[in-house]
């Protein structure tokens, strides 16, 4: 479901929560790469768990978000019926720097992270031990 109609107090929520830097850089590692989890996030910006739950609550409060939970785990994603205007305003800031960073960040990350999943099952292969041990 697409945003139809947008109406001054959707325009009044949207610029509110992305009235801060860190909201901003938020959405944009949110908006590339679909879906996160808090952990990853405050990795990848060096934020605490605080500030950046306290941003994620924030943005969901407003509106802007999606959380799903698996276990421990809080996943948040832009709302399907906002994605056409966060890309809109994403297509003006896909060359600034700090978000360029961000997302190579981001991307090292997600690649130590299955590389390092990677040399486990190997491991374990060779080894063959079952599954658990």
């Amino acid at each position: 479901m697409k945003l139809k109609h947008f109406n001054l107090s959707i325009g009044t929520q949207i610029m509110k929560a992305l009235g801060e830097e860190s909201r901003i850089r938020i959405m944009y590692l949110l908006y590339t790469n679909k879906e996160m989890c808090i952990s990853d996030i405050e990795l990848v910006l060096d934020f605490t768990q605080t500030k950046t739950s306290r941003h994620l609550i924030y943005m969901k409060n407003a509106g802007l978000l999606g959380v799903r939970k698996i276990d421990q785990w809080s996943f948040y994603s832009i709302k399907e019926e906002l994605l056409g205007i966060t890309e809109t305003i994403f297509k003006y800031m896909e060359r600034d720097t700090q978000l360029i960073e961000d997302q190579e960040t981001y991307r090292i990350l997600s690649s130590n992270r299955e590389l390092a999943m990677n040399k486990i099952e190997k491991r374990r292969m060779s080894h063959h031990y079952p599954e658990g041990d």
